[in-house]
Formats: structure tokens, C-alpha cells, sequence
């Protein structure tokens, strides 16, 4: 008998039947304004979920900039150091002398 019941409904619902009753006929504009608002929401996650990953990819290229800068800023201190300006002086054979003298500022 139960299984006779399920069976029944079973048809109707998968066979189409239910779609021709009064409550889904006169309820119609609430089903398909569900059926947006559902598509709405599945559309809204997905551009969430890429631009969360372009955020994250965004953030990691900003991480490995600031490493690069940190870098190039360090090599540039060392080489602009006094004694490494000297080395470079003496390496290439330039005949230029340091100054022990304080330097003279000429005022207007």
C-alpha cells in the first residue's frame, strides 16, 4: 500500500503531472522569481570566489615587489658606500684624489 502511494507520487512528479496543478499554475511568478534570485546567488559566489583569487595573486606579486625593491635598495646603499666608491677608484685606475679638506659652501 505505501509503496503503491510512493510509487504514484513518484510518477506524478517525475511524469510532468505536477506541473499542470492549480498551486504551481497560479504560483508561477514565485518560482520563477525564485529561480532568478537563485541564479543571482550562484552568480554573485562565483565572481566573489575570482576575485578573491585575483586579489590573493594581486597580493602575492605586491609581496615579491616590495622584496625585489628591499634588494635593489640594499645594493644600491652597499655600492654607494665610501670605501666601495674607493675599491672602484683604485680598480679602474682613475687619478682622482679624496679630499681630507672640509668642503666650501659659496653663498650669494
Amino acid at each position: 500500500m505505501k509503496f503503491g502511494k510512493i510509487r504514484k507520487s513518484f510518477v506524478r512528479v517525475f511524469g510532468g503531472d505536477i506541473l499542470t496543478e492549480n498551486f504551481i499554475i497560479s504560483n508561477m511568478r514565485f518560482f520563477v522569481v525564485l529561480l532568478i534570485i537563485i541564479f543571482v546567488f550562484i552568480s554573485h559566489r562565483y565572481t566573489y570566489l575570482q576575485k578573491m583569487s585575483e586579489i590573493e595573486k594581486l597580493q602575492r606579486e605586491l609581496k615579491d615587489a616590495k622584496y625585489e625593491s628591499l634588494t635593489i635598495s640594499s645594493t644600491l646603499t652597499e655600492s654607494s658606500r665610501q670605501t666601495e666608491i674607493e675599491k672602484l677608484i683604485f680598480q679602474y685606475g682613475l687619478e682622482i684624489k679624496i679630499s681630507n679638506e672640509p668642503i666650501y659652501y659659496i653663498k650669494k
